[in-house]
């Protein structure tokens, strides 16, 4: 393995009642990377009317997510109903509490469904802020074009140019759509950086990457990627979290005592309900948590 490259992780099938994922993070062998403490890659599949994830319930995180092809319905405890499309990011900031549901939309418009979910812990101070969600089109995000590189700046700051999705903490998340043979290197103004193959084969260094993989980068390398066939990756990283985070079901804090709370809050119905889905309940694990590993 070449010196630049850490540790190499393969998205691992998980069936979320009927639809399946590839749960990249977190991994035993690498919890987080920056303040990245989840990312499972959707699809591609074909999408199914009844594609449902019912309402549950999450803290001291934000979720990001992001299509390449479908639609989602958003619905949150706050009110919000948004239909997600490709290239727009949905930046919804659990705080101290949110419940949320995404469902296929009432009218399905689109074949297939492909996206990534990622989920960033909070700093410790924002950890109990007031939930939010903000929608912000693809129209609205900034597009860098290199010699057969299209890069698209998701949240954060890279390739001279800043997302106006607002991130909690220093990090950046990008994705770019690569041409065979086009070279674009790893922005390495942040401490933790990592990319992930959506389609396609890229290199970097000596190293080669198939789509589903995602290669953690050595602190203080420049990697650059090269593009074996036409490909589409997601750059991503940044600050680590100021401290160790717990992680249990959808619940990620500083605090093991706080995630026991958010459970048996939410056995006893008492979050917040989606205004417009509140028919359904998702059932938290029976066992009351139980902590094998912190996230650094």
């Amino acid at each position: 393995m070449a010196d630049e490259i850490e540790r190499i992780l393969d998205a691992r099938p998980r069936d979320l009642g009927g639809f399946t994922v590839g749960r990249v993070l977190p991994a035993a062998a690498k919890r987080a990377v920056g303040p990245f403490v989840f990312l499972d890659h959707m699809g591609p599949a074909a999408a199914q009317p009844q594609f449902a994830v019912r309402p549950h319930p999450h803290i001291h995180l934000a979720t990001v997510t992001y299509l390449f092809a479908g639609e989602v319905m958003h619905r949150d405890s706050l009110g919000s109903e948004q239909l997600i499309t490709p290239g727009a990011i949905n930046w919804m900031t659990a705080g101290t509490g949110i419940v949320h549901s995404e469902r296929a939309p009432a009218v399905q418009t689109a074949t297939d469904m492909h996206g990534l979910q990622l989920w960033v812990g909070l700093p410790r101070a924002l950890e109990d802020s007031a939930p939010a969600f903000v929608h912000t089109p693809a129209s609205a995000l900034p597009q860098v074009d290199d010699a057969g590189a299209v890069i698209r700046i998701l949240a954060g700051s890279a390739f001279g140019a800043t997302s106006p999705v607002k991130a909690l903490s220093p990090l950046f998340y990008v994705e770019v759509r690569l041409a065979a043979g086009a070279r674009v290197p790893v922005p390495g103004e942040h401490v933790d950086r990592a990319v992930y193959v959506v389609e396609g084969t890229i290199t970097t260094g000596d190293t080669r990457l198939a789509a589903r993989r995602l290669a953690v980068f050595t602190r203080g390398s420049s990697p650059v990627i090269v593009a074996e066939t036409d490909a589409r990756i997601v750059m991503l990283g940044g600050e680590p979290l100021d401290g160790p985070r717990y992680m249990w079901w959808n619940f990620v804090s500083s605090s093991r005592d706080r995630i026991v709370e958010a459970a048996h809050a939410w056995r006893e119905r008492r979050f917040p309900v989606i205004p417009t889905d509140d028919r359904e309940f998702t059932p938290a694990p029976d066992d009351d948590p139980r902590f094998a590993q912190e996230h650094p």
